[in-house]
């Protein structure tokens, strides 16, 4: 029901929405909706909010998924279905770029200068779980990554550092 009134009612043009008909004050042609305070962009029809990457999903997949939308390269505004892929929560969290703090580029890898070793570690429902102290970078790396797949986080190995730098190491990259 809700597919059907969104194809009525927009337009997809590069992941956004154009109102294809006069609504109040927007008109035909404008762009539909406005950023809340989350940083999404969400419209509002017949009384209620969607996100529309939700709505770009249902307007391409033709249903609104049970899961969640998951915007790749983490630009909350990149609604192009090319970038957006339904996912689990958990890997939709696992979507984030690296703390601020970071230096070594891959998450839950840090060097540690009082032991001289890469530390490893990872977390998972606000739990940090340590991999281990190693005396290489790629042998930390490649701990992390071991533990994302023993959690079956593989589904979205392509956001992970530690996949991309696997990838580096291994010569196995397309970037």
């Amino acid at each position: 029901m809700e597919v059907e009134i969104f194809k009525e009612n927009f337009k997809l043009k590069d992941g956004k929405l154009f109102w294809k008909v006069n609504r109040g004050r927007a008109k035909s042609g404008a762009r539909a909706g406005t950023i809340n305070n989350q940083g999404y962009w969400f419209i509002c029809i017949s009384g209620m909010k969607f996100l529309e990457h939700r709505v770009v999903w249902a307007i391409v997949n033709g249903y609104l998924p049970e899961n969640q939308i998951d915007h790749i390269d983490r630009d909350k505004l990149n609604n192009k279905i090319d970038n957006l892929r339904e996912t689990s929560g958990m890997c939709n969290l696992r979507n984030t770029g690296n703390p601020k703090n970071n230096t070594s580029g891959v998450k839950g890898v840090c060097f540690s200068v009082k032991a001289n070793k890469w530390i490893s570690q990872i977390k998972v429902d606000s739990v940090v779980g340590y991999l281990g102290s190693h005396v290489s970078f790629q042998e930390a790396v490649l701990h992390r990554y071991a533990a994302e797949q023993c959690l079956d986080w593989s589904g979205c190995d392509s956001s992970s550092p530690a996949y991309k730098r696997m990838c580096l190491i291994l010569g196995r990259c397309n970037e």
